[in-house]
């Protein structure tokens, strides 16, 4: 089971060239306005026949809110030293940070794991501060060191490596270590849960990765700085957090601040992250950057995650648990429309790539929306509890796209899910970007979402019984709860809109009340074409006003999925 820090160091999956594998890409639109007078698209089937299409987005402003440069930061001197020594560094050729020796790379995972950090040696401990920061050691997967600064009254002073802070179980490996080492990252500490306890609840460590959590959460997914080319067949660059800059919090403090420089051979930048911890975790994130070549895929404020199995897919052979998965489904928000669209993750036989297009996104993240024990049944992994995370721009970021990366993954030790936002503009050398927004962690509640969601989603042979009696067809089952659907009676008039795309035969749908569980089920029976991907959208309406009642749920099934007997 993966509960440790390490799992979230790098994503070995993601050089589609490493792995030789096959990338398919779909464009999508993200749903908008659902306006009766809309043309329907071919493939759909509504309620009535003179019902909407499936919604699309409302136009808007190419650069509505983008701040571009560095002015309105220019309050911060501290921040704007990290600016500065950004810009400069995208002035330069790309230097790599040097390497810890190779006896601490070649370290087993047991041996490195056995190299522990005393929690009595816990910065600004000894002064009792209300935010704390213990010290990650560099070796295994960590393989460079990086730079702490701590800033007080004004004066910057390095953090030197203390090799008797930690304990090592191999006496022979602790004299090895040199006295320089230095950290490759840390560990943020303040009380969540317990106002007695420092609780471990953000982590700085290995290229441009930070996770977190909020009160009652357990680790799981994380979030980068940036991403560069995901999912592209010639391989991912991992720019790395270098260099950190932190102040003593004061006695006082409910917020914690961080600055960090960021290097890679095709980006530099600047960040500043201010972090609140509690029953929902909050990191306001500013940055500054300064690409060194022309880079095909930006990612912006990227999240990563794992999806194993789940409800909607094939349980492999040997697994007794009923899923296993960090998140279950990329959430998106149109900033316009306020209208929300719910993809269910997979676990793809090949690499699979999104493109939700949109002119102005209002957020997106990655839910763990399967926040019950039954769902899973791990005692050990605990994944009901893994947390959700959700970015929300500070202001409109203009045209662009939420990119959803689903890489096949054999086990649970490794992030396969990857989701960012992609400028419509090109990212040019010796230009600059500067972005803010929100990372908010907890639990699901973080969506804030007022319309009715999908909780389930099934997916069966549409060839058998209970499925239908269509080969080649899939059924569909989905559940929404909350919202407006709360208040409705089990004998209200719900009606289902359906699309299905790609030359796919929408064979039916309908919608019922589940009066166990007090949810819509909504069952499609569809038949993608011949070879190729089932695509569909749907969401809830009322009869008597085609008032939208749920969120748009949307489903790409792969043509080559292990769902049918015959795949």
């Amino acid at each position: 089971m993966h509960q440790g820090l390490l799992k979230k160091v790098v994503l070995p999956l993601m050089s589609s060239a490493a792995f030789g594998l096959v990338v398919y890409t779909s464009i999508h639109h993200l749903p908008g306005v659902r306006a009766a007078d809309q043309a329907a698209v071919p493939g759909e089937q509504a309620s009535r026949p003179s019902e909407a299409a499936a919604p699309r987005l409302p136009a808007a402003s190419d650069t509505s809110g983008r701040t571009e440069g560095r002015a309105a930061y220019a309050t911060d001197p501290l921040f704007a030293k990290v600016i500065e020594k950004a810009e400069k560094a995208a002035d330069s050729a790309y230097k790599a940070p040097a390497e810890i020796p190779a006896f601490m790379q070649d370290l087993a995972y047991q041996d490195y794991q056995n190299i522990r950090f005393n929690p009595d040696k816990s910065l600004w401990k000894d002064r009792n501060l209300p935010f704390q920061m213990m010290f990650i050691p560099p070796g295994l997967f960590y393989q460079h060191s990086v730079k702490i600064n701590i800033v007080e009254n004004g004066q910057q002073k390095p953090l030197s490596f203390q090799r008797e802070w930690f304990s090592f179980s191999d006496p022979e490996l602790e004299k090895k270590v040199p006295h320089d080492l230095g950290y490759a990252g840390f560990k943020l500490t303040h009380p969540i849960n317990r106002s007695d306890i420092q609780d471990q609840f953000m982590v700085f460590a290995g290229a441009s990765y930070f996770r977190a959590v909020a009160a009652g959460n357990a680790w799981g997914i994380s979030a980068r700085g940036i991403a560069v080319n995901t999912g592209l067949p010639r391989g991912e660059e991992f720019p790395s957090f270098t260099e950190y800059w932190m102040e003593p919090p004061a006695a006082d403090a409910k917020s914690m601040t961080v600055y960090a420089l960021l290097d890679g051979p095709s980006i530099s930048g600047a960040y500043k992250f201010v972090i609140t911890p509690g029953e929902r975790t909050v990191i306001k994130v500013q940055n500054v950057l300064f690409p060194r070549k022309d880079i095909e895929l930006l990612g912006v404020a990227p999240l990563t995650s794992m999806y194993f199995y789940g409800e909607n897919m094939t349980r492999p052979t040997g697994e007794w648990r009923p899923e296993v998965h960090d998140s279950d489904g990329l959430l998106i928000q149109d900033r316009l429309s306020g209208e929300w669209l719910w993809r269910p993750l997979l676990n793809p036989q090949t690499l699979e790539m999104d493109y939700f297009k949109t002119d102005n996104i209002g957020a997106f993240g990655l839910i763990q929306r399967a926040d019950d024990f039954d769902e899973f049944r791990d005692m050990e992994a605990h994944y009901e509890k893994r947390p959700s995370m959700m970015v929300r721009p500070v202001e409109g970021w203009g045209k662009g796209s939420i990119v959803l990366t689903q890489l096949p993954t054999d086990n649970e030790t490794n992030d396969n899910i990857v989701a960012f936002w992609k400028p419509g503009q090109l990212v040019k050398a010796g230009s600059e970007f500067s972005f803010a927004y929100d990372v908010i962690v907890g639990s699901n509640d973080i969506e804030d979402i007022d319309t009715g969601k999908a909780r389930h989603t099934f997916v069966g042979d549409g060839n058998r019984i209970g499925g239908g009696d269509t080969k080649g067809a899939y059924r569909f089952i989905v559940d929404f709860e909350g919202g407006a659907l709360s208040e409705l009676g089990s004998d209200a008039k719900v009606l289902s809109q359906v699309s299905a795309f790609n030359g796919a035969e929408l064979i039916e749908h309908y919608v019922q009340y589940n009066p166990t569980t007090k949810q819509w089920r909504l069952s499609i029976l569809a038949k993608p074409a011949a070879n190729q991907s089932l695509n569909l959208r749907a969401y809830l309406k009322r009869e008597d006003d085609n008032a939208a009642l749920t969120e748009t749920w949307t489903y790409r099934l792969p043509w080559n999925n292990t769902i049918l007997d015959n795949k």
